[in-house]
């Protein structure tokens, strides 16, 4: 079973307030990271679903993604959990991960740390093929948050 633990921070020019808007706005995240499909708010800040569509090789992903709030300090802090599999390639996809917000100076750190478990076809594809998947999916993520907290 392919897993990895995943950590990384960026500093930008914006303060959390405006960060924390800006990264919890589910359309406006999902659009910053190509392999995020459909995006449906259930309940702000609580529950979402979302689409996660991606070729893995001869394995075409299109996996629907439960996602729960586990934990949350308004403002500054959000814990998730996104679940879900692709039926038609036997694959389950599991990520826990947590955003943090901290005053850095006149901006915000942004911090996320997280673990993400690939389970099935896709996982044959091996952990260095996945992880390097995860790797381009982080690095969409902070090239967009710096691209658009910085302005």
């Amino acid at each position: 079973m392919p897993s990895a633990d995943f950590e990384r921070s960026l500093t930008v020019s914006r303060s959390p307030a405006e960060c924390w808007g800006a990264l919890t706005d589910v359309g406006t995240v999902a659009g910053w990271v190509t392999v995020v499909g459909e995006v449906e708010e259930l309940n702000h800040l609580e529950s979402y679903t979302a689409v996660l569509e991606d070729q893995f090789g001869p394995f075409k992903l299109r996996a629907d993604l439960d996602i729960g709030v586990t934990d949350l300090t308004e403002g500054s802090v959000i814990s998730f959990r996104a679940k879900g599999e692709d039926r038609a390639v036997s694959t389950s996809i599991v990520v826990d991960g947590t955003l943090a917000l901290q005053p850095e100076g006149s901006g915000t750190m942004i911090h996320v740390k997280g673990r993400w478990n690939v389970i099935g076809t896709v996982a044959t594809m091996g952990s260095g093929t996945i992880r390097k998947k995860a790797d381009t999916i982080m690095e969409e993520f902070f090239t967009a948050a710096e691209a658009e907290l910085n302005q």
